[in-house]
């Protein structure tokens, strides 16, 4: 699979979407290590589908921590490259609103 390169250090939003087999325990624990990489790096907008916002550098350190996780054999993993002007390419409608990952967070 071929990787976009992405010129300079800005950031880009990736979508991340997986389908990690649950037939047994080591399939259960692999879907808990995927979701908790996921979690450290993006906001949750679905149940496996999550946006994150990285620089290049972190969507490969990220990539490669969640294709050592799955099993290539059960599981499935998507990445969807939306760039760095990624703001108007999403419409959102409906409940569970996103919130600005680059924005100010206040404690």
């Amino acid at each position: 699979m071929v990787i976009p390169h992405f010129y300079g250090s800005e950031k880009m939003l990736v979508l991340i979407t997986y389908d990690v087999s649950t037939e047994d325990a080591k399939g259960k624990s692999r879907l808990r290590k995927v979701a908790k990489q996921c979690v450290n790096h993006g906001q949750r907008v679905q149940n496996s589908v999550f946006e994150c916002v990285l620089d290049p550098g972190q969507c490969k350190l990220l990539k490669a921590k969640l294709l050592n996780i799955i099993d290539q054999e059960k599981d499935s993993l998507r990445f969807y490259y939306l760039g760095d002007q990624y703001k108007r390419k999403i419409e959102h409608y409906g409940t569970k609103g996103s919130f600005d990952q680059e924005g100010v967070l206040i404690l």
